[in-house]
C-alpha cells in the first residue's frame, strides 16, 4: 500500500510539472531535482533493507566451524575405545552438538589435569587450555567454582555432585551383638533347625520300630526317649557326642548321616567366620566428617590440587579445617582417583572426593561402601572462553536434556553396578550352598528308617511262624505295641491281659 501510493503520489507531481512547464520554467526545474533526490533516496532505502534482511538469513544458515573440545580420561566420563571415545561426557556431547548443530573434535588434555591456578596466576588443566584459546570447549566432571568462573565461562550444571567418603565396609560397620550367625543366611539357620529335629525324631522312631534296638518292648525300657534323642543330636553336632549310641544298623545310618551333615556344615560355619573376621583389624564406625576427624586410626585424604581440597581449606567449620590441617601435616594426597580407590581398598584408608564419583567406585567394588554424609554440594559444567556466545546455548541444551529425562538415562547407563556376589569379601552361605548336604541327611533318614521297618518285618514274619499267624497280623501288633506303649515296665501278666481283651 506505501510503495503504490508513493508510486501515484510521484505521477500526479511529473502532471504538475508538466502543466507548469509552459508558465515557470525555473519551479519546474527545482521539482525534477526534488523528485530525483526523493527517488534515489528511496532506492537507497529499499538496498539497505534488502541487504540486512538477506545479512541476517545468512547468519542464521551459517554452519559453524568445527569446535575444538578438551577432556580428560576418566572413568565413566571418557574413556578410549579403539580411536574413539565413549563415556558419559561423550555421549552429552554429541546430544548438545545434535541440539546446537554444530561439529567438534574431541582431544585429551595434554597435561592430565583438570585445571589449577599456580602462584603465578597461570592456569594449567583444560582450564588453562581455554584460558589459552587452544580449545573451544571443555567437557568433563569440571566443578562450578568462583575462581574458574572468573577466567572462564561456565554453563548450567550438568550433573549435581558433593563431597563424601569412601572406606571399606569393614571399618564403616559397627560390630552387632550377632555378628556370629552373619557365616549363614536366616533361611539356611532354619534349614539346620529342622534338620535337627527331623534327625532327632528319625531316631526316636527308628529305636523304637527296629527289634535290634528294642527287641522285649513288654519289659524293657527304651533307652531312646525323644528328649534323649534331642540330646545325642545336638552332641553329635557339637562333636561331643552323647551315649548310649544305637545299636541296629538302621539307628547307625541315621547316625553317621548326620555325623557327616554336622562335620561339614561345621567346615562352612567356621570358614565363613574365619573369612568374615580375618581383616577386621579395627571395628570403627565412621559415617561422616565428625568420626573421621575425631579419630586417629584411620589414614584419611583426597586428590592433590583438587576442588575437594580448597574446599576443606578456605571453609571456616572447626571440624574441616581440622581435616584440612591433618592431610596437610600427613601428606596424605593421592595422585589419581585410581589411586585413591586402591587404597580404600587395601584397607585402613578413607578416601574423601566427590560423591558422584565415589558412587562409580562402589557399584565397581563390592568390598567398598560411601558415607551417608554429603557436603559442599556443587555441579559440574562445562567450560567455554570468557563471554562466549556458546555458553547461553550449552546452557539452554543442558536443561532441555535435563528436562527431558535424558541426563538421568545417561547417569543409569553409565553408573551401572558390575558388582557381583562372589567378588565380595564375604557374603553369607545361601542355603543351596549346602542343598547336597541336605540331601544326603535326607538319604540317610530315609534310608534309616526303611532299615528299620524290613527289621521289624523280618522279626514278624518268625514270630508269625512261630505263633501260626499272618505276617500282617503279628506287624501290626508289634507296631501298636511299640509306637503306643506308654509305660515299658507295665508287668507282662498285665500285657497279656490286654491281648485277650483285645
Amino acid at each position: 500500500m506505501t510503495e503504490t501510493s508513493d508510486h501515484t503520489q510521484i505521477t500526479g507531481e511529473l502532471i504538475g510539472v508538466c502543466l507548469k512547464s509552459d508558465t515557470d520554467p525555473v519551479g519546474t526545474s527545482r521539482a525534477l531535482v526534488r523528485m530525483q533526490i526523493r527517488r534515489m533516496m528511496m532506492l537507497f532505502g529499499f538496498c539497505v533493507l534488502s541487504a540486512g534482511f538477506f545479512l541476517d538469513m545468512g547468519a542464521c544458515t551459517a554452519v559453524p566451524t568445527e569446535l575444538r573440545i578438551t577432556s580428560i580420561k576418566q572413568e565413566p566420563y571418557t574413556m578410549s575405545k579403539g580411536t574413539q571415545m565413549e563415556g558419559f561426557c561423550m555421549d552429552l556431547l554429541s546430544e548438545i552438538a545434535k541440539k546446537l548443530g554444530f561439529k567438534y573434535k574431541v582431544q585429551l588434555v595434554k597435561d592430565g589435569s583438570y585445571g589449577r591456578q599456580d602462584e603465578n596466576g597461570n592456569w594449567n588443566g583444560m582450564i588453562g587450555e581455554v584460558v589459552r584459546g587452544e580449545a573451544d570447549l571443555a567437557i568433563a566432571p569440571l566443578t562450578l567454582t568462583a575462581a574458574r568462573e572468573k577466567v572462564v565461562g561456565m554453563s548450567k550444571p550438568f550433573m549435581q555432585t558433593g563431597i563424601s567418603i569412601l572406606l571399606r565396609k569393614d571399618i564403616s560397620e559397627e560390630t552387632g551383638f550377632f555378628d556370629f550367625l552373619t557365616p549363614f543366611t536366616a533361611e539356611t539357620w532354619v534349614g539346620i533347625l529342622i534338620a535337627y529335629l527331623g534327625t532327632a525324631a528319625c531316631i526316636f522312631i527308628v529305636t523304637r520300630l527296629s527289634p535290634c534296638e528294642w527287641n522285649q518292648p513288654q519289659s524293657e525300657q527304651n533307652r531312646f526317649s525323644f528328649l534323649h534323642s534331642l540330646w545325642y543330636t545336638a552332641g553329635a553336632l557339637t562333636l561331643q557326642g552323647a551315649g548310649p549310641h544305637p545299636r541296629a544298623v538302621s539307628g547307625r545310618v541315621i547316625c553317621c548321616s548326620w555325623w557327616i551333615f554336622s562335620i561339614v556344615l561345621l567346615a562352612c560355619y567356621f570358614s565363613n567366620l574365619s573369612s568374615s573376621k580375618s581383616s577386621d583389624t579395627t571395628h570403627l564406625t565412621v559415617k561422616g566428617f565428625d568420626d573421621l576427624a575425631n579419630q586417629d586410626m584411620i589414614e584419611y585424604g583426597c586428590l592433590a590440587g583438587s576442588s575437594t581440597l580448597a574446599f576443606f581449606k578456605n571453609s571456616n567449620n572447626p571440624v574441616y579445617r581440622r581435616i584440612y590441617e591433618h592431610m596437610e601435616r600427613t601428606r596424605s594426597f593421592v595422585s589419581s582417583m585410581d589411586e585413591g580407590v586402591r587404597r580404600a581398598k587395601e584397607g585402613n584408608f578413607a578416601f574423601i572426593g566427590e560423591s558422584v564419583s565415589l558412587d562409580l567406585a562402589v557399584a565397581r567394588h563390592c568390598e567398598l561402601v560411601r558415607a551417608h554424609e554429603v557436603v559442599g554440594m556443587r555441579g559440574y559444567s562445562i567450560a567455554a572462553s570468557l563471554g562466549s556466545p556458546l555458553i547461553k546455548n550449552l546452557s539452554v541444551a543442558i536443561l532441555q536434556l535435563s528436562e527431558a529425562g535424558e541426563l538421568a538415562y545417561l547417569r543409569s547407563k553409565w553408573w551401572a553396578s558390575s558388582c557381583m556376589a562372589d567378588k565380595a569379601k564375604f557374603s553369607a552361605m545361601q542355603p543351596h550352598s549346602l542343598k547336597g548336604m541336605f540331601l544326603i541327611l535326607s538319604l540317610g533318614l530315609g534310608l534309616g528308617a526303611l532299615l528299620a521297618v524290613l527289621e521289624l518285618t523280618s522279626k514278624s514274619r518268625r514270630s508269625a511262624a512261630e505263633q501260626k499267624k499272618s505276617c500282617c497280623t503279628v506287624l501290626t501288633e508289634e507296631l501298636s505295641l511299640r509306637l503306643r506303649t506308654n509305660n515299658p515296665n507295665k508287668p507282662q501278666e498285665n500285657v497279656d491281659k490286654d491281648k485277650e481283651k483285645a
